[in-house]
């Protein structure tokens, strides 16, 4: 079951608040300079996580802006029209094209757009983010780490010797990559069965605090008509 509140309009005296029960899909970053890459070695270990019956979501990070309308088409006539969002819907897929007044975290995408049956989110860029990372160095393309004093850098994928204490994996050997990663967070999982996001960012519940939430609006909901087999409950409260 997933338990979310939201906040959609805040005065000056309110906080953003999102409850979930959904456990924290782990979110792995492959952060590198322009041509290091990053793109082949993410399609390659996706390729073998995927084979290994792993669910993976992903963002690519784009600090420059991009588009995904095309003129012309009736999608983009829409926004040119006004409209804020745009859902493209089929048999096969769905597709959101949204405006935002800023740039959304890592854990906001994820909260928002991957929350659903997965075990694994993994991101093109985002260096700046504080989720781990894997640095990507290839020769002829970088030879110093761009991301050596970030406390949240976890390893490097490279093809050069680097004086490190951290683990560097072989560019070239993907699966390798894959192993590390299935190692280290996929067997992993979080006892605490309900998280806290403020402002973007999840905040630790005490036990009390997250049994009584997950209780207390379980009862209430599973009291109303219909709803005795609650399996998601969505509450959006609007202030």
């Amino acid at each position: 079951m997933r338990i979310v509140i939201r906040n959609l309009q805040l005065t000056p005296n309110h906080l953003p608040v999102i409850f979930t029960s959904m456990n924290n899909i782990p979110i792995i970053s492959f952060v590198g300079k322009s041509g290091s890459g990053k793109t082949t070695l993410l399609e390659n270990v996706i390729k073998h996580l995927s084979q290994k019956g792993c669910r993976i979501g992903v963002i690519k990070h784009d600090a420059h802006g991009f588009e995904i309308d095309h003129k012309g088409k009736d999608s983009w006539r829409h926004k040119q029209a006004g409209a804020k969002v745009v859902i493209l819907s089929s048999p096969q897929k769905v597709a959101v094209v949204r405006d935002v007044s800023n740039e959304m975290s890592v854990e906001s995408l994820r909260f928002n757009y991957l929350n659903d049956g997965l075990d694994i989110v993994i991101t093109e860029g985002y260096k700046q983010a504080k989720n781990p990372k894997i640095e990507v160095i290839r020769k002829g393309h970088s030879s110093k780490p761009v991301c050596k004093e970030d406390g949240y850098l976890i390893a490097y994928a490279t093809d050069i010797k680097l004086k490190t204490p951290l683990p560097c994996l072989n560019i070239n050997n993907p699966k390798a990559v894959a192993n590390f990663i299935e190692k280290n967070f996929l067997k992993k999982k979080t006892g605490q069965n309900i998280t806290l996001m403020v402002n973007g960012r999840y905040i630790t519940l005490k036990p009390f605090i997250a049994g009584l939430l997950t209780t207390g609006i379980n009862g209430m909901i599973t009291t109303l008509k219909d709803c005795n087999t609650a399996k998601e409950i969505d509450i959006r409260i609007k202030i």
